[in-house]
């Protein structure tokens, strides 16, 4: 039986209806920004997801310094950074970068991006060396 196994073809197993389109099922975590639920004095729980592949290249297609505000933007479920009623021109947050970073120290924006990157297959090894192959 085992000998059946080991003559599976890979493309035979990506044709497993159990493995999702990751361009449409993508894993997410919920994570607490701490200083923001001591200010609350409730717990602020985000919901992050896993990028794309076309979204994590926009990402890095960005200078250097606005990747990870850029990478939260599209990374974060809940808050939805794009709705409206946390942009206030008259305060200076006119877009939802800047309501992120009127929000986020820049450490937790770092950290966010940090999570939502591992959860897109980064910064942990997604690859096993096969020995003996």
């Amino acid at each position: 039986m085992e000998k059946a196994k080991d003559n599976i073809s890979v493309l035979d197993l990506l044709l497993r209806p159990e493995l999702p389109d990751v361009r449409k099922v993508l894993p997410e975590k919920k994570v607490e920004i701490k200083r923001l639920s001591e200010l609350a004095g409730t717990p602020v729980v985000f919901t992050i997801r896993a990028l794309t592949y076309d979204q994590t290249r926009k990402v890095q297609d960005r200078p250097r310094g606005e990747q990870a505000v850029n990478g939260v933007l599209l990374g974060c479920v809940e808050p939805a950074w794009k709705d409206c009623s946390l942009l206030d021109v008259s305060r200076g947050i006119a877009t939802p970068i800047d309501a992120i970073k009127s929000k986020l120290t820049a450490g937790e924006i770092d950290e966010l991006y940090a999570e939502i990157q591992v959860l897109s297959g980064y910064l942990v090894r997604t690859l096993n060396d096969v020995k003996n192959a």
